[in-house]
């Protein structure tokens, strides 16, 4: 029934109308009209006919007026209509793409049972495949051209999207993540499909004069339908795609339970930290920085442990790695920062602090602060401390990054340049940022004696610490051939497995006065 019938105003209206008819049939058959005549006869010297005009003229107005009113209200009703269905439109599609959006998508999955329209019943009964699209590096593409240039990429990747498959069936769930529904999909043709969408979102776009690229990861997998929700199928695709991410951009995967399984571990690793955390049971150990020119101990880098309470060591990639995911890391660094210091101040004055600060914290523009504030409370000089950062840490918001280094060089903390020659644009660092440290990455130390590229490139490094008066420190000295080529290249520090491990701090404590008493005894 259309909508106006069903208002209280449409139903007056039409009563008025169904009522004026009545009595007209109702005349008609009983002869009323000859009974009206007789009485406006007998009744005309006291104005019976004037009286019979007068309702004569007020029931054509009402009725007229009823006939307008239907007219005005029905027009009405449509624009309302029309104004719930652009209502509607603008909730279930994203503003910027003008693709169906996650309530959509979460909408179309609650109506599937009472679909009627049989054209669409045949192809949902067809084989359904759900892939999961998230892009790789869109941040670097907003700090290239901007927010409006990543508007502009975002539009012509859905626009690519929707080339190779069905608009109808391709959503955007916010950010960078697209969902597309397929049907009718052997197993060859699903991966064929997902690496057409690799290869369609890859292609360079112009925007602004500069030739921009993003990645793609991707994952997907079949619906059981009949046997489960639809949104089942889009949860096991995400689970495949961020799987597909973890090994690098441009990869496709199809879901495995394996994944499922490593996601369900991966939760039960993120509770056990977060009571680790809480219960500081999560300890920095100390591995020695030895200064190659006196062979005398100039520092400590502090590196985190966890030992569960199974007594399994968990990788520290592992669990820093979900710190920084679901924002513990903060806790977890004051934490032991605090212990590392309050451990520092039983060491010789002269031997320094490292600590690694992670790239997601160098968004934090209060990480200065948080520094200092525990600092004075361990109350260990600010000279004595070394905060290492790697290459990738400073490209995540280079003006962030740049206000933390001044800051910290301003109360007296000296900044080292963490692995160095791995990361984005070295020589661009070293130019912007003002470094009192560079370390040499072990991946280099281990092989620059036998690999004569890598030993150019060794050399290379050492004489640009020499040249612009900064300190280097090499990393993964494991043997003394290692050790003699670096003297003789003129390497200021070294670190690594033959001067010792990462220990606790009371093997540090011992290890201090051991180191104190060789040097005595050779002296």
């Amino acid at each position: 029934m259309p909508a106006f019938f069903q208002s209280r105003a449409g139903r007056q209206c039409v009563s008025v109308v169904v009522f004026g008819v009545t009595l007209w049939i109702l005349s008609t058959l009983l002869h009323f009209d000859d009974g009206l005549v007789s009485f406006m006869t007998g009744f005309g010297k006291y104005g019976a006919n004037k009286l019979i005009l007068a309702l004569g003229i007020a029931g054509a107005m009402s009725f007229i007026y009823s006939v307008l009113r239907i007219a005005d209200l029905r027009k009405e009703m449509e624009l309302r209509a029309t104004a719930q269905a652009k209502a509607d439109w603008t909730a279930t599609h994203d503003h910027l793409t003008r693709l169906p959006n996650r309530y959509a998508f979460e909408r179309k999955i609650l109506s599937r049972p009472i679909l009627d329209e049989e054209a669409e019943i045949e192809e949902w009964a067809r084989n359904v495949t759900i892939f999961s699209v998230d892009l790789d590096g869109f941040k670097k593409v907003n700090d290239l051209v901007g927010h409006k240039g990543g508007d502009v990429l975002l539009i012509e990747v859905a626009k690519r999207i929707c080339a190779i498959g069905n608009a109808d069936c391709v959503y955007r769930f916010g950010g960078d993540e697209f969902i597309i529904v397929a049907f009718g999909l052997t197993a060859q043709r699903e991966e064929r499909f997902a690496k057409l969408l690799i290869q369609a979102v890859t292609r360079p776009i112009h925007i602004d004069g500069f030739a921009v690229e993003v990645g793609a990861s991707v994952g997907y997998d079949r619906w059981a339908e009949g046997a489960e929700p639809l949104e089942n199928a889009a949860h096991r695709a995400d689970l495949a795609m961020y799987e597909a991410k973890s090994r690098g951009p441009n990869h496709h995967l199809v879901f495995e339970a394996s994944m499922q399984d490593k996601v369900a571990e991966r939760a039960a690793l993120e509770t056990r930290l977060r009571a680790a955390i809480s219960k500081k049971a999560i300890k920095p150990f100390y591995q020695p920085l030895i200064d190659l020119k006196t062979g005398q101990l100039c520092g400590f880098e502090a590196l985190a442990r966890w030992i569960g309470e199974d007594g399994v060591n968990i990788p520290p990639p592992v669990f820093i790695g979900i710190a920084e995911e679901t924002g513990m890391i903060t806790a977890l660094f004051e934490d032991l920062l605090a212990q590392a210091c309050g451990d520092a101040l039983a060491w010789p004055e002269q031997v320094m602090l490292s600590f690694n600060v992670s790239p997601v914290q160098m968004e934090d523009k209060l990480l200065t602060s948080r520094i200092l504030k525990v600092l004075s409370a361990s109350r260990l000089p600010p000279q004595r401390l070394e905060i290492e950062i790697t290459e990738n840490a400073l490209i995540q918001d280079p003006a962030v990054a740049a206000v933390v280094l001044d800051e910290l060089h301003a109360a007296g903390i000296q900044i080292a340049l963490d692995d160095f020659g791995t990361g984005y644009s070295s020589l661009a660092q070293l130019a912007r940022y003002r470094f009192d440290k560079i370390k040499i990455d072990k991946s280099f130390t281990a092989t620059c004696r036998d690999d004569e590229r890598q030993e150019k490139i060794v050399r290379a490094m050492l004489g640009l610490g020499r040249s612009l008066n900064i300190k280097t420190t090499a990393e993964g000295v494991e043997d003394h051939g290692q050790l003699a080529f670096l003297l003789q290249l003129g390497c200021d520090i070294g670190q690594g497995y033959l001067f010792g491990k990462a220990m606790p701090a009371a093997e540090a404590s011992i290890f201090i006065d051991d180191r104190k008493a060789n040097l005595a005894s050779t002296a």
